[in-house]
């Protein structure tokens, strides 16, 4: 089926599909399955109420929700009458949501919940644009979405507007809430979107017909993602919350779904801690199986003898990883930043398939990822670039590409278009990396993030941060350093887990702040540093630390949607402390 615009994706559902639900939800406990039929009867109900109070062809609709599938709903509707998606993430501040609905000049916006409704509504007469606010939730006495279905679909207005979209038409404008600066508003196209779905389709083995769906659909990520579970067929389900996606997980046995690296590790910390409060040959066994697959290698590259333990292992031990996950998953695709190698190994070697990629929202979003066949494959990689997109690195280092999935521009700001295009069409990542000599990509830090101590030593942040968490004692942490004597860091425990390290060296847990200050936990902690500063040259080794008591998060402003730390936001956060370890 000929597909070059959503539009047409939209039409071929139903041959996709057929008898199988599209999207499902839980609805009072219960999960509800909504068909074909009665999805796209909903979209072209609610296109035709958006035309009816004035919505045209580019005119900017925001959404701003949670996963749902009314998220759905309005995606299509909007794009089938030519107006421009503007997705927004439900955790956004107030500075963001104003400059992004003024900035987009948003006509209309749905919102999920009371608590969305009332954010949006205090900051109204600051946005002389916006004319509506519409609730998924029942709400007395707010705008329903459920009003503005209109059941006498006007289908010839709507088919007049799709047959004014084009592939280069711009389908959504999403705002990069970056880690420093104001939003800047990503323009993709049809074509952008399509152009991932002809080529990552093959990266979908046979047999998947369920995916679970818990990270924002704001995020050009999981959007994808979802576009692509329809080109497929394969049916999404939404988690409740991200508290629930382990009950849902068993409920749902999904064969796929995507993930942020920080979620994975969440996993295996957990099934760690649970292997170390085992006894006897169960806990021989547990760390006996967990240690055969952090050597794991592909292709059987480690010999029959390791195989042969391997099958073992997971008859006894990583078969219980894969029932945690619902005992079906044959695929998690991970993103948004760089996952540990030994993360994919052991995952791997519970035949559980992570395949890592790499792309921005400015690339639609993947450039390179590895595939689930062993021989496009490699380990502490993000794959090859993937089909109708090249990659060369520059002089410097920086990734560019090119490829049907570059932006068609920052909104409103052809200045930094032209900053990030350069004349000859290469698109600028600001990532640092390298090509092997078989075409596997590897990204080694971020430009804007490496840092030169004042020894004229280059320090690659990223790179070091990623080893030093995969001590179960660190929950987050930066490393800094820019034009200091020697890099430090800043580290956010893992409580959870410091408090049980605690408990088995007969340590009284009062709390938090005390702890971080204790001198058990603080030489714990220094020997923790240590270990992980081995694998580094000495101009790169953390010298001194400080403990925080709190964690960074979406809400205090310190990380973005997908989890990525502000670096900047942090160290000003934090200037006395850092003042308190150079002036040591």
């Amino acid at each position: 089926m000929s597909v070059t615009t959503i539009v047409d994706l939209f039409d071929s559902l139903g041959k996709r599909y057929g008898a199988k639900p599209f999207v499902c939800a839980k609805e009072n406990g219960r999960w509800h399955e909504y068909q074909v039929d009665e999805f796209t009867d909903q979209v072209n109900q609610l296109s035709s109420g958006l035309i009816s109070i004035g919505v045209g062809p580019n005119d900017k609709v925001a959404n701003m929700s949670f996963n749902r599938p009314e998220w759905n709903f309005v995606d299509y509707a909007i794009t089938q009458i030519g107006a421009v998606h503007i997705p927004l993430y439900p955790t956004l501040a107030d500075q963001d949501i104003k400059f992004i609905l003024n900035d987009a000049e948003v006509k209309v916006i749905f919102v999920s919940t009371r608590e969305l409704y009332e954010k949006v509504d205090a900051l109204r007469s600051e946005i002389p644009l916006l004319k509506a606010i519409y609730t998924y939730d029942d709400i007395s006495g707010i705008l329903s979405w459920k009003e503005l279905c209109n059941p006498q679909n006007d289908i010839e207005e709507i088919n007049k507007r799709r047959a004014q979209i084009s592939p280069n038409s711009i389908l959504t404008i999403i705002y990069t809430s970056g880690t420093t600066g104001t939003p800047k508003g990503v323009m993709l196209s049809h074509h952008n979107i399509i152009s991932q779905l002809q080529a990552l389709h093959k990266f979908i083995p046979q047999g998947v017909e369920r995916a679970l769906s818990f990270l924002p659909l704001s995020h050009v990520f999981e959007r994808v993602a979802n576009y692509l579970c329809a080109f497929l067929g394969i049916t999404v389900y939404y988690a409740e919350s991200i508290e629930a996606v382990s009950a849902n997980l068993q409920e749902v046995k999904p064969h796929f779904f995507t993930t942020v690296p920080r979620l994975l590790e969440k996993i295996y910390d957990k099934i760690t801690i649970k292997g170390s409060e085992l006894t006897g040959i169960k806990k021989t066994l547990f760390y006996w199986a967990l240690n055969l697959g952090l050597k794991y290698e592909l292709n059987g590259a480690n010999g029959w003898w390791y195989e042969t333990q391997l099958k073992l292992a997971n008859r006894l031990v990583f078969s219980k990883w894969r029932e945690a996950l619902g005992n079906e998953v044959k695929l998690i695709v991970s993103g948004g930043a760089a996952l540990q190698p030994r993360l994919a190994r052991v995952f791997m070697a519970a035949e559980i398939t992570v395949l890592e990629g790499y792309g921005l929202t400015e690339t639609s979003p993947v450039i390179a990822a590895n595939h689930f066949d062993p021989k496009n494959y490699k380990f502490n990689s993000v794959g090859k670039p993937i089909d109708g997109i090249t990659v060369k690195i520059a002089d410097d280092g920086e990734i560019l590409c090119k490829g049907p999935n570059v932006f068609s521009g920052y909104y409103k700001r052809p200045d930094l278009t032209e900053k990030v295009i350069d004349a000859e069409g290469w698109f600028h990542t600001e990532d640092i990396g390298e090509l092997d000599p078989n075409g596997f990509l590897r990204i080694t830090d971020r430009k804007k993030e490496m840092f030169k101590t004042a020894g004229g030593k280059y320090v690659a942040p990223q790179i070091i941060e990623n080893k030093f968490k995969e001590s179960l004692l660190i929950e987050q942490i930066l490393v800094i350093g820019e034009n200091q004597r020697f890099p430090a860091a800043l580290i956010v425990p893992s409580f959870e887990n410091l408090k049980e390290w605690c408990s088995r060296h007969s340590i009284q847990y009062t709390n938090n702040a005390e702890m971080i200050k204790h001198p058990e936990v603080i030489k714990k902690y220094e020997a923790v540093i240590a270990l992980f500063n081995q694998g580094f040259g000495k101009w790169e080794q953390v010298k001194k630390f400080e403990l925080l008591s709190k964690e960074w998060t979406i809400d205090g402003g310190e990380m973005t949607p997908k989890l990525s730390l502000k670096r900047k936001v942090i160290i000003n956060n934090n200037q006395q402390l850092i003042e308190k370890i150079y002036m040591q």
